[in-house]
């Protein structure tokens, strides 16, 4: 903020997102081959739509305010009904939603700090078949606190290097259980919760004015995907009745496990470099290039987020209709490396093996506003 011309600054996004997920049968067994009436799921993904919103302001001529409106974190996958992994996943989606009041002081031409706290709110749905029950779905929520910090560093007019870092969020998610099979919704809905640790992140980036038309940028961000272990789907109320699955009744006492997916991820890093180059005085063309980390593993991948290191490819366009207004258009593309399952039920013989190739393609609008 400190870096903005002083006045009001208002900023509004949109991005658009679609995203694919197709799987590959490799030697799928068991309850996940291919008998007549189950299908490979379609296309995993759909459109996703996902605003976002900022507005900063002078207090004093070294200290700034601003609210920030986004959406950290998100998840959807949607798989055809009898599919060949009905039994692991149908629908997944996680949302969140972050409201982040901050500050920023310049302490000098050379530095600056800031600071902001986030309040974020999370809803999860997950779906699956149950056989005999029909479709369980998990529905959960709750709200969470959590904090950022960051400086600037500006050794020259022309060079600046940025230090941010975001703390990981506490959730503890309550919801409900249900069924789509009456009876079996009657005997073993029940409340339930689940504990979960959202990752904390820390980035070093870089801008450099080569010259009056180029800037380069580069940044590398670590990411604490190894807060994600597992979650554990604990019955809040308990059910009594034994339904479908063997080995695995659906019914329970409160306190006890329902489900538990694995995650097993680990930490990553990010890697992004960029360029600007300025055509006029109203027309500035963006590019940048990315390489980007999957905290998944082969081993606990799952059809709910079939992940795999990925490459970005991304170009825009920001234009000043006026001197007051900019808007901003860009598109990037992900080239997704194809992720292997190989994933079991407890007492459901056969595997889920296979692949998934995966792609997603990204449109931004942003306009941005001076008072």
């Amino acid at each position: 903020m400190t870096a903005l011309p002083r006045g009001k600054h208002a900023t509004t996004a949109l991005h658009v997102v679609r995203p694919s997920f197709k799987f590959n049968n490799t030697g799928s067994t068991g309850g996940f081959g291919t008998p007549p009436g189950l299908s490979n799921g379609g296309d995993g993904g759909d459109w996703a739509y996902i605003p976002n919103g900022f507005f900063a302001m002078d207090v004093t001529p070294s200290l700034r305010a601003g609210l920030a409106l986004n959406v950290p974190f998100g998840l959807t996958t949607n798989f055809d009904a009898a599919w060949q992994g009905q039994l692991i996943a149908l629908k997944s989606a996680i949302k969140t939603i972050n409201v982040q009041p901050s500050i920023a002081y310049k302490v000098n031409d050379v530095f600056s700090i800031g600071a902001g706290v986030s309040f974020q709110k999370i809803d999860a749905e997950l779906t699956n078949s149950a056989g005999a029950a029909g479709v369980a779905t998990l529905k959960a929520s709750d709200k969470g606190w959590g904090f950022n910090v960051g400086a600037t560093f500006q050794p020259s007019k022309s060079t600046r290097v940025g230090l941010h870092y975001r703390s990981a969020i506490n959730y503890d998610l309550r919801g409900t259980v249900a069924f789509s099979s009456p009876a079996a919704n009657a005997a073993n809905s029940v409340a339930a919760s689940a504990s979960l640790k959202t990752p904390n992140s820390a980035s070093l980036s870089v801008l450099h004015a080569a010259n009056p038309r180029w800037d380069v940028m580069a940044d590398l961000t670590w990411t604490g995907w190894s807060n994600l272990q597992r979650l554990d789907v604990i019955r809040a109320s308990s059910s009594a009745v034994p339904f479908v699955l063997p080995a695995n009744p659906l019914g329970g006492a409160a306190g006890t496990t329902f489900s538990t997916l694995q995650f097993e991820w680990d930490d990553t890093w990010r890697v992004g470099l960029g360029a600007n180059y300025k055509m006029n005085d109203r027309t500035k063309i963006r590019m940048g290039l990315a390489y980007d980390k999957t905290p998944t593993n082969d081993l606990h991948r799952s059809p709910r987020l079939p992940d795999q290191d990925r490459i970005w490819v991304a170009f825009g366009v920001q234009y000043k209709p006026f001197k007051q207004g900019t808007l901003d258009i860009g598109y990037a593309h992900e080239f997704v490396k194809d992720g292997s399952v190989n994933n079991t039920v407890t007492g459901v013989p056969g595997r889920l093996v296979g692949h998934f190739s995966s792609k997603a393609d990204i449109i931004s609008v942003q306009y941005s506003h001076t008072f």
